[in-house]
Order: structure tokens, then C-alpha cells, then sequence
């Protein structure tokens, strides 16, 4: 994977990076695993907007995802693919029985490349099997939570977590976030760390991207109305005072988790500053 600057013969172009896009090798996704997307705009059931600055955007399809990778049997990457709807790249796998899937593609898979999952799973990149089963020390990513709930913990660009130790029925492992928390054993993860680990330093050159992507214009806070933001107001160019949300919360170092949660007695070292 790597990054290309381009040739500044626009503007919009002077700083923008891209990504090589070295490692896909297709651009046609699988018609059978595709299914509609539709926007919110921000707006809920009701039709009234709770996230702002939503709308616009390409129009997608989206990519169904197996995030439970529990059909087993071996299966071959056909092709490593782009998917707009999230920052990794995606492998579309084959089983011998003729199905095919999409999965969260790891560094160094490789089309051609045999992957699969379960209990007695060789723990090799993009193989899939219980924390129980993965040697200490190994770099994983896409993990469940729940036993069966599918893969909701390091799935993004370049991301992994790291099993520290093994006791009984749980797990240790440390996560992106630098939180170390405790896992049931018998979650599935796979092994390897998430593609498209080039993604944080693509540089995006324009705000028409932002528009692309479905993200409108941010007004900052200072220089709102006191009726519109706790921040705004002011004569002069006021500072805002202290950072707080529109809602008054304040914005760094408080801790918004709450001291009773039942998940608390799972984390053993929170995450870093």
C-alpha cells in the first residue's frame, strides 16, 4: 500500500494525497452482495434533524459484509476491493461450495490466498478463530464482544488490538484506543492487522471532497450567538471560554461514562489521554 502527492495542476490539487490504491484489484464489486443505502440527511424517524452538518454526498450501494465469519471450510480471495462506505479495503472470498462473502481484507492478504475459520484454524493472517485459540502475543483485529455478535471492535483502516493473557474463561487484550479490557475467550477474531493502513495520511486538498462524502459546512461556535451555542457571543473576537458542547458538556477531560455501567468491571486500564 502506499500514497501519491499529486501534480499541483489545479488548486484543489496543490496538497491533496491519495491513496496508490496499489493493492486493489478490481473495481467491479460482486453484484449479488450488494444491496441499497439510503441517507438520513441527519434526520430521525420523525423527520426532525439530530445530527447536523449531514447531507449530499455519492450515492453508494452498500457492500454486505460477513462480520460473523462462521461458515466453515477454506475459502480463496478472489479480489481485494474499495468499499465507500468504510476506510479499510474488503476481500470477496470464495467457498468451495460456489458461495461467495465479503470480509474486512487484512495487511498482506493476497488474492489467490487460502483463509478460514474455526476452532482448530492455523492463526495466519485473515484466518478467523476463538481468542482460546490464538497464540499470546498475536496482532488481531475485527473482534466480537459477544460470542456470536459478530466483529464490532477494530475494524477500521490499519487498526489491530494485541492479546496479552489468557485466564479461564476471559481474555486480555489491549485495543487501538490503548484500553486494555477483558474479552470472552470464546469471541471470534481474526488474525492480522486491518488494511489500508495508509489511510491517515491521505490528504483530502479541497472542501468539494468533504461534500462527496456527505459532510456540509461547520459553523465554529465562537462566532455564534449566545441563544445558539454556550460559546458564542461576545464583543470582539471573544475567546468562548471554557470548550463545552452544544449542550453545555464540557468538551475535554470530562468523562461522560457512567460510574455504574455493568461493562466497567471488564476494563482494567482505560484508554489514553
Amino acid at each position: 500500500m502506499s500514497v501519491r502527492k499529486l501534480k499541483p495542476i489545479t488548486p484543489g490539487q496543490r496538497f491533496r494525497v491519495v491513496n496508490g490504491f496499489d493493492a486493489i484489484t478490481t473495481d467491479k464489486p460482486e453484484k449479488s452482495l450488494l444491496s441499497p443505502l439510503k441517507k438520513s440527511g441527519g434526520r430521525n424517524s420523525q423527520g426532525k434533524m439530530t445530527i447536523r452538518q449531514r447531507g449530499g454526498g455519492h450515492k453508494r450501494k452498500y457492500r454486505v459484509i460477513d462480520f460473523k465469519r462462521t461458515k466453515a471450510g477454506e475459502a480463496e480471495v478472489v479480489s481485494i476491493q474499495y468499499d465507500p462506505n468504510r476506510t479499510a479495503f474488503i476481500a470477496l472470498v470464495q467457498y468451495a461450495d460456489g458461495e461467495k462473502n465479503y470480509v474486512i481484507a487484512q495487511n498482506g492478504l493476497k488474492v489467490g490466498q487460502k483463509i478460514a475459520s474455526g476452532d482448530s484454524v492455523a492463526p495466519e493472517v485473515g484466518n478467523a478463530l476463538p481468542l482460546k485459540s490464538i497464540p499470546l502475543g498475536t496482532i488481531i483485529s475485527c473482534i466480537e464482544l459477544r460470542p456470536g455478535q459478530g466483529a464490532v471492535m477494530a475494524r477500521s483502516a490499519g487498526s489491530f488490538a494485541q492479546l496479552m493473557a489468557k485466564d479461564g474463561k476471559f481474555v486480555t487484550v489491549k485495543l487501538p484506543s490503548g484500553e486494555t479490557r477483558l474479552v470472552l475467550a470464546d469471541c471470534i477474531a481474526t488474525v492480522g492487522a486491518v488494511s489500508n493502513s495508509d489511510h491517515q495520511l491521505l490528504v483530502s486538498g479541497k472542501a468539494g471532497r468533504s461534500r462527496w462524502l456527505g459532510r456540509r459546512p461547520r459553523v465554529r461556535p465562537v462566532v455564534m450567538n449566545p441563544v445558539d451555542h454556550p460559546m458564542g457571543g461576545g464583543e470582539g473576537r471573544a475567546s468562548g471560554g471554557h470548550p463545552r458542547s452544544r449542550n453545555g458538556i464540557p468538551a475535554k477531560g470530562y468523562k461522560t461514562r457512567s460510574k455504574t455501567k455493568s461493562t466497567n468491571k471488564y476494563i482494567i486500564e482505560r484508554r489514553k489521554k
